[in-house]
């Protein structure tokens, strides 16, 4: 099977690389090769290339800075991904595409099915859900993914800036009113590689690490499994305080909750999870920040 992957250079496209099962082939483009919203070069790659399935790690994520680049933003998470989808269709290959949690309005109090209604409260969450509708309108057996709070060893995320902060810094607040999972990026590589190993598998599904969180309750976990893994200075003492959303206020909004629903992915796939501590300690161990 051979495997087209976009987005090579964000966390997620470096840890599908990692990931690879053997067998496969991997190709990879970064923007510069492959500019998903680029209708005429998304054509022409995958024409020459000629994948059995593509999965999109492109996107745009930067969420406060999308409310004021607004027409970036729709260019990479809405017409990316319909161009993905247009080329897919004509070309007979398999769309594996990810989204995000931002696509609910995070009222909910109950974790979210992969079938829950839309309601996006930002710039980003708004393009990423026109992403997802475009690929339904065109190619309806595509596998769309949507995962939540994402993070990695190396690269800008939340585990990363934490630990850097930690280093820096005697005292943090952290909001503590926003709960959803925290998602190793490697976790959500090896389930998009289950489901294009499994040529049935299509629609919506849901993938994140195990359990539930807030952020101040991530935060507190980094410090304490940080200090484990020997990245903070043993006698280093933070004090992480628990604030409110109001008490930190960003361009986007953001949902409150936004914890998803799991079921579909592990009956039709067979993927189970690990709980985000449990893998938080593992990638900090080797060494992450």
């Amino acid at each position: 099977m051979k495997i087209l992957i976009t987005g090579k250079n964000g966390q997620l496209g470096r840890q599908l690389q990692k990931q690879a099962p053997s067998g496969i082939e991997i190709v990879a483009h970064g923007r510069e090769t492959l500019n998903i919203a680029d209708k005429e070069q998304v054509f022409v790659v995958l024409k020459h290339e000629r994948p059995e399935v593509v999965v999109n790690a492109a996107a745009y994520t930067a969420v406060d800075k999308a409310e004021s680049e607004v027409e970036q933003a729709h260019a990479v998470n809405a017409q990316g991904p319909e161009n993905l989808a247009l080329a897919c269709h004509e070309l007979g290959i398999r769309l594996i595409h990810v989204s995000t949690d931002f696509v609910f309005d995070g009222k909910q109090s109950r974790p979210y099915q992969p079938r829950a209604t839309r309601n996006p409260v930002s710039v980003y969450g708004k393009s990423k859900a026109l992403g997802e509708k475009a690929i339904e309108a065109i190619l309806p057996d595509a596998v769309i993914v949507r995962t939540a709070w994402v993070y990695d060893s190396e690269g800008a995320n939340f585990a990363t800036t934490m630990l850097r902060l930690m280093r820096e810094r005697d005292q943090l607040g952290i909001v503590a009113d926003q709960v959803g999972t925290p998602t190793w990026a490697g976790s959500l590589a090896r389930a998009l590689y289950a489901l294009a190993q499994k040529s049935d598998a299509k629609g919506m599904y849901h993938y994140t690490d195990a359990g539930v969180a807030s952020w101040y309750d991530f935060a507190v976990a980094i410090y304490e499994e940080g200090k484990a893994a020997g990245l903070l200075q043993e006698a280093a003492c933070v004090k992480i305080s628990p604030i409110a959303t109001i008490d930190y206020p960003t361009p986007a909004a953001r949902p409150a909750y936004s914890v998803l629903d799991k079921t579909r992915l592990a009956n039709d796939v067979g993927v189970l999870t690990d709980h985000w501590r449990q893998v938080l300690r593992a990638v900090l161990a080797n060494n992450c920040g």
